[in-house]
Protein backbone atom coordinates (compact mmCIF):
# COMPACT_ATOMS: atom_id res chain seq x y z
CA UNK A 1 0.00 0.00 0.00
CA UNK A 2 0.78 3.29 -0.63
CA UNK A 3 2.36 4.98 2.64
CA UNK A 4 0.37 8.38 1.86
CA UNK A 5 -1.95 9.41 4.72
CA UNK A 6 -5.28 9.15 4.59
CA UNK A 7 -7.01 11.53 6.97
CA UNK A 8 -10.95 11.78 7.49
CA UNK A 9 -12.65 14.45 9.13
CA UNK A 10 -12.45 12.70 12.69
CA UNK A 11 -8.58 13.68 12.64
CA UNK A 12 -6.89 10.27 12.34
CA UNK A 13 -4.42 10.03 9.44
CA UNK A 14 -4.18 6.82 8.54
CA UNK A 15 -0.44 5.35 6.77
CA UNK A 16 0.50 1.59 6.35
CA UNK A 17 4.21 0.21 7.21
CA UNK A 18 3.85 -3.03 5.65
CA UNK A 19 1.19 -5.01 7.80
CA UNK A 20 1.04 -2.53 10.24
CA UNK A 21 -1.42 0.35 10.36
CA UNK A 22 -0.66 3.47 11.84
CA UNK A 23 -3.22 6.03 13.08
CA UNK A 24 -1.69 9.31 13.98
CA UNK A 25 -4.04 11.87 15.98
CA UNK A 26 -4.20 14.63 14.03
CA UNK A 27 -5.64 17.24 16.82
CA UNK A 28 -3.39 18.84 19.32
CA UNK A 29 -6.72 19.23 21.79
CA UNK A 30 -8.80 16.09 22.06
CA UNK A 31 -11.14 17.31 24.91
CA UNK A 32 -14.46 17.36 23.82
CA UNK A 33 -17.06 14.06 23.68
CA UNK A 34 -17.91 14.31 19.81
CA UNK A 35 -14.32 14.21 18.76
CA UNK A 36 -13.20 11.19 21.38
CA UNK A 37 -16.25 9.35 19.80
CA UNK A 38 -15.62 10.17 16.35
CA UNK A 39 -11.81 8.84 17.10
CA UNK A 40 -12.53 5.84 18.80
CA UNK A 41 -14.85 5.03 15.83
CA UNK A 42 -12.49 5.14 13.24
CA UNK A 43 -10.05 3.24 15.53
CA UNK A 44 -12.35 0.57 16.21
CA UNK A 45 -13.24 0.63 11.90
CA UNK A 46 -9.23 -0.08 12.04
CA UNK A 47 -9.61 -2.61 14.46
CA UNK A 48 -12.30 -4.71 12.38
CA UNK A 49 -9.94 -5.82 9.80
CA UNK A 50 -10.29 -9.52 8.77
CA UNK A 51 -6.86 -10.13 9.52
CA UNK A 52 -4.44 -9.98 12.89
CA UNK A 53 -4.07 -6.09 13.31
CA UNK A 54 -1.15 -4.41 14.31
CA UNK A 55 -2.09 -0.94 15.15
CA UNK A 56 -0.09 2.07 16.46
CA UNK A 57 -1.90 4.74 17.79
CA UNK A 58 0.76 7.90 17.11
CA UNK A 59 0.19 10.89 19.58
CA UNK A 60 2.57 13.29 18.90
CA UNK A 61 0.16 15.96 17.96
CA UNK A 62 -1.34 15.80 20.87
CA UNK A 63 -1.09 18.31 23.80
CA UNK A 64 -4.27 18.35 25.50
CA UNK A 65 -5.93 14.29 25.67
CA UNK A 66 -9.25 14.02 28.04
CA UNK A 67 -9.17 11.10 30.54
CA UNK A 68 -12.20 9.66 28.52
CA UNK A 69 -9.52 8.68 25.94
CA UNK A 70 -7.75 6.05 28.71
CA UNK A 71 -11.24 4.20 28.90
CA UNK A 72 -11.46 4.39 24.78
CA UNK A 73 -7.88 2.53 24.49
CA UNK A 74 -8.97 0.23 27.16
CA UNK A 75 -11.29 -0.82 25.29
CA UNK A 76 -9.60 -0.80 21.72
CA UNK A 77 -7.06 -2.66 23.09
CA UNK A 78 -8.91 -5.51 24.36
CA UNK A 79 -11.11 -5.54 20.86
CA UNK A 80 -7.41 -5.98 19.50
CA UNK A 81 -6.44 -8.35 21.68
CA UNK A 82 -9.92 -10.56 21.51
CA UNK A 83 -8.57 -10.80 17.68
CA UNK A 84 -5.19 -12.14 18.14
CA UNK A 85 -3.97 -8.57 17.08
CA UNK A 86 -1.52 -6.14 18.82
CA UNK A 87 -1.99 -2.64 19.98
CA UNK A 88 1.09 0.11 20.38
CA UNK A 89 1.10 3.82 21.61
CA UNK A 90 3.93 6.11 20.78
CA UNK A 91 5.16 9.49 20.90
CA UNK A 92 2.98 10.96 24.03
CA UNK A 93 4.09 14.01 25.51
CA UNK A 94 5.37 13.61 29.18
CA UNK A 95 2.50 15.58 31.06
CA UNK A 96 0.28 13.15 29.12
CA UNK A 97 2.58 10.12 29.82
CA UNK A 98 2.45 10.90 33.33
CA UNK A 99 -1.28 10.63 33.60
CA UNK A 100 -0.68 6.96 31.43
CA UNK A 101 1.38 5.65 34.12
CA UNK A 102 -0.32 6.92 37.45
CA UNK A 103 -3.78 4.92 35.71
CA UNK A 104 -1.28 2.31 34.96
CA UNK A 105 -2.38 2.12 31.38
CA UNK A 106 1.19 1.67 30.43
CA UNK A 107 1.36 -1.46 32.04
CA UNK A 108 -1.66 -2.75 29.82
CA UNK A 109 -0.80 -0.85 26.33
CA UNK A 110 3.12 -1.22 25.12
CA UNK A 111 4.28 2.72 24.60
CA UNK A 112 7.06 3.60 22.71
CA UNK A 113 9.11 6.86 22.36
CA UNK A 114 8.84 6.88 18.64
CA UNK A 115 6.84 5.65 16.08
CA UNK A 116 9.76 3.59 14.32
CA UNK A 117 10.34 2.26 17.60
CA UNK A 118 6.59 1.41 17.89
CA UNK A 119 6.67 -0.33 14.10
CA UNK A 120 9.83 -2.33 15.09
CA UNK A 121 8.30 -3.75 18.25
CA UNK A 122 6.35 -6.14 15.98
CA UNK A 123 9.40 -7.39 14.35
CA UNK A 124 10.50 -8.57 17.40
Amino acid sequence: MDNLPIVDACGVAVTYEGDITVAEITGAKVLEEVTIQAIAQELNKLADAPYKVKLVIDFNKVDYLSSAVLGKIIALNKKVAADKGQLRLCCIKPSILEVFKITKLDKVVAIHPSREAAVASFKK
